[in-house]
């Protein structure tokens, strides 16, 4: 949910945002780019290249003082650090050229802020994983090290004490102790790929569990404490892998390649998950006793300000019941302190918004009908609830121990906004600067005295500015004031929100955008956007908005074709509470894909909208609705186009796909009503769009698809894009994509029949 290049399966909101992001890091402006953004016409250069790119604060530490942070320059050359006081940049505090790097990716200081690591030469595994060089940086000698002479490692964590750093390479636990001189310890030894990992999530467990460390120090640093995933047993999928041009890979230019790992799909056998524990002077190790059945998950292992024990989440496959446990990290005995239970599932994002503090557990919980927050104390006694917004918790902030206050984000005026709030167990307070619309986040100091605010909506790019802690602005740090000016002066369309009862009588919001100079006595043809997926909002007043991101440059570049581009967030969807969003359990796609034909028919009621020329598309679970929409059995699109759709849920993964279906073996009725079981039905002209090396989706969901659509005499067509993954980036390959999507929907669309 939060700088995630497409999140897909989860929550597309958070998507949009990141994929914004990396494009912006992939591409840089070109002179043509640059003159394309001061004309009035966009093009898809505009749309993938960084002319209309906002400004970001990237990798902001909070310093313990509450009176500076730290941040990674624009140019990723300097680590800066700045005063919360006035913004002042008091100058680099380590620069790359320190290191002798051309560039920093990211750092983490020490819990003391004497050290860092620094992070370079990264190389990205899947969506959270990834493989790189760190550096460890003292701030007072001026002097750095490698972290340890291997090729790579991955996710390294300081201990509480700052005298250790833990890390993962090649499957294996590694811990470098600095004192007296650096050291590094080989912790584990069993770790070989596609068998058995250390300390690292497998790939579904990172992909739908959202965390990418699963080892966490004991708080005195002197024991290290970890998940151990054996996926022997799993079965492999082998993506076919090809020469390429962009980048060249020579060892696959004559004869294909493959890469292979192990993916468990629905109803498969998963990982066997046990957690380990070992005393970092002795390295005697042992295993924890959690009571585990065959097929739990362990989402999390975490430190709490006891040197004696960690706690472990405990999850069952069906993803209906969480508990939280006191592991001691001496014995290996482990204690149930809380226990979380519910009718279908229960979220993702619980886990990742729970936060342990010094003397608390803040736990978030849909319990009550809308994600709220509860306090607990270390003991696993409730202390009571301390949020209570109309449309639940969306993002937590911390939790104040001196004062009792915990802060966080959360939809409490509209399921469309996001405001701050601040909360005790006796009274709630709205930061005052967040009182607008729009949707409101923010990094809040150490001490909680001030915090930086980044507030936009959907018609106003992203504004960061240091805060008083009660919402008055001090500084504004990045305005985005000449975005602002270009956008106006390319005479962009704006976005409209609107809501609508169905059939059935379902009220349903959405967003429009209308061509600049729109007539209201003239028939245009619409292009329906929608992702649909659980818990994912496509329709939020937030710079985020849009197909693309960037505050839906994408759509507004569809509008000077011609068209009225409309997004609507059909049942399953977030922000409207547990009831709306849980009600497509063990039948997912049959509810989202009636809503999204409900949205055309309204549509096409509309005077200044031409109900035969229909269109709809979306990517990953956008285009698994495409594809149910279109063959719903009502024949409302005229044409549409799937980028990467899963086409039978029994293809997908284990954890995501059985939180909202269980397995096929349990629902196979359900698993039945897919794009597959209804390609006979198949209304309206398709473009089918998949990377051949997708390792989220794979491909096989397209083929099998198109296989379907043959053997029942469908038309379609059909993109593939060599060595490309889920997210069909890199060299020219989005400008392609965006190009092709553009003008499947003009030659459909555009005449009228």
């Amino acid at each position: 949910m939060r700088n995630k290049l497409f999140a897909i399966l989860t929550i597309m909101a958070a998507t949009n945002l990141a994929m914004a992001q990396q494009a912006d890091v992939q591409t840089a402006a070109t002179p043509q780019q640059q003159t394309n953004a001061e004309n009035t016409a966009l093009t898809v250069d505009d749309v993938t290249g960084a002319a209309f790119a906002p400004e970001y604060m990237q990798s902001v530490t909070m310093m313990a003082d509450g009176q500076h942070y730290t941040r990674l320059s624009d140019s990723s050359t300097s680590i800066d650090r700045y005063s919360l006081k006035d913004n002042n940049c008091e100058g680099p505090v380590v620069t790359a050229a320190e290191l002798g790097v051309d560039e920093i990716d990211d750092y983490q200081l020490s819990p003391d802020e004497s050290k860092m690591i620094i992070r370079t030469a990264t190389k990205r595994v899947y969506r959270r994983s990834y493989q790189a060089v760190h550096y460890v940086y003292d701030l007072k000698t001026k002097q750095h090290f490698r972290l340890s002479d291997l090729d790579y490692e991955q996710v390294p964590l300081w201990s509480h004490d700052a005298q250790r750093i833990a890390f993962v390479s090649a499957g294996n636990l590694y811990v470098t102790s600095l004192s007296p001189q650096p050291q590094t310890k080989q912790v584990t030894d069993d770790g070989k790929y596609n068998e058995i990992i250390n300390g690292i999530p497998d790939w579904v467990n990172e992909e739908e569990f959202g965390f990418n460390r699963a080892f966490a120090f004991s708080h005195d640093g002197n024991h290290l404490t970890w998940i151990r995933y054996d996926e022997s047993a799993v079965k492999t999928y082998s993506l076919q892998m090809f020469g390429g041009l962009n980048p060249k890979r020579e060892e696959y230019v004559l004869y294909p390649g493959e890469y292979s790992y192990k993916y468990p799909k629905a109803g498969e056998q998963n990982s066997t998950v046990t957690a380990w524990t070992c005393n970092l002077t002795t390295m005697q190790k042992q295993k924890f006793d959690l009571s585990l059945a065959d097929d739990d998950y362990l989402p999390r292992i975490l430190a709490t300000s006891s040197a004696k024990y960690v706690l472990i989440y405990r999850m069952n496959r069906h993803q209906n019941r969480w508990d939280i446990l006191s592991a001691d990290v001496n014995t290996g005995k482990c204690t149930l302190l809380i226990s979380e239970e519910a009718d279908k599932y229960i979220k993702e994002e619980a886990m990742e918004m729970t936060q342990i503090t010094d003397g608390h557990i803040l736990m978030a919980s849909d319990r009550e009908g809308t994600m709220q927050l509860y306090l607990y104390d270390l003991n696993g006694k409730l202390l009571g609830k301390l949020s209570d917004a109309k449309y639940g918790v969306s993002e937590v902030y911390g939790y104040d121990e001196k004062t009792g206050t915990a802060y966080y984000q959360a939809a409490g005026i509209s399921p469309m906004q996001r405001e701050l709030y601040a909360s005790t167990l006796k009274r709630t307070n709205i930061i005052n600067s967040t009182q607008k619309g729009g949707t409101h986040s923010a990094i809040w100091s150490k001490n909680f005295s001030c915090f930086i605010h980044t507030w936009s909506d959907a018609n106003h790019p992203y504004i960061y500015e240091i805060c008083r802690a009660d919402g008055r602005s001090q500084h504004v740090v990045i305005d985005n004031k000449s975005l602002a000016e270009k956008i106006e002066k390319a005479n962009l369309p704006t976005k409209e929100f609107f809501s609508f009862t169905t059939s059935e009588g379902v009220t349903l919001n959405g967003w429009m955008v209308k061509p600049t100079d729109f007539q209201k006595d003239k028939k245009y043809p619409v292009i329906l956007y929608q992702y649909s997926g659980p818990g994912s909002q496509q329709v939020v007043d937030s710079w985020a908005i849009g197909s693309m991101g960037r505050g839906g440059l994408f759509d507004q570049y569809l509008t000077q074709q011609g068209f009225i581009v409309a997004c609507v967030d059909g049942r399953g969807t977030g922000g409207r509470g547990a009831d709306f969003e849980k009600m497509i359990y063990l039948r997912m796609g049959e509810l989202e894909s009636r809503d999204q034909v409900e949205t055309a028919l309204y549509l096409g009621s509309l005077p200044y909208v031409d109900a035969d020329r229909i269109g709809i598309w979306g990517w990953s679970f956008g285009g698994f609705c495409t594809l149910m929409s279109m063959s719903e059995g009502r024949p409302v699109f005229r044409a549409g186009v799937a980028v990467a759709p899963p086409t039978d849920w029994r293809f997908y993964d284990s954890i995501y796909t059985e939180r909202f279906m269980r397995t096929p073996q349990e629902n196979a009725a359900g698993y039945d009503v897919s794009p597959i079981g209804r390609a006979k039905d198949l209304h309206g002209a398709l473009l089918l769009c998949h990377g051949l090396a997708d390792d989220n989706v794979h491909p096989q969901n397209t083929f099998e698809y198109a296989e379907a659509l043959v053997q029942q005499g469908k038309d379609f067509r059909q993109l593939i894009y060599t060595n490309r993954n889920h997210s069909i980036y890199g060299g020219n390959t989005r400008k392609h994509l965006f190009t092709q999507i553009t003008q499947f929907f003009c030659e459909q669309l555009k005449a009228k029949k």
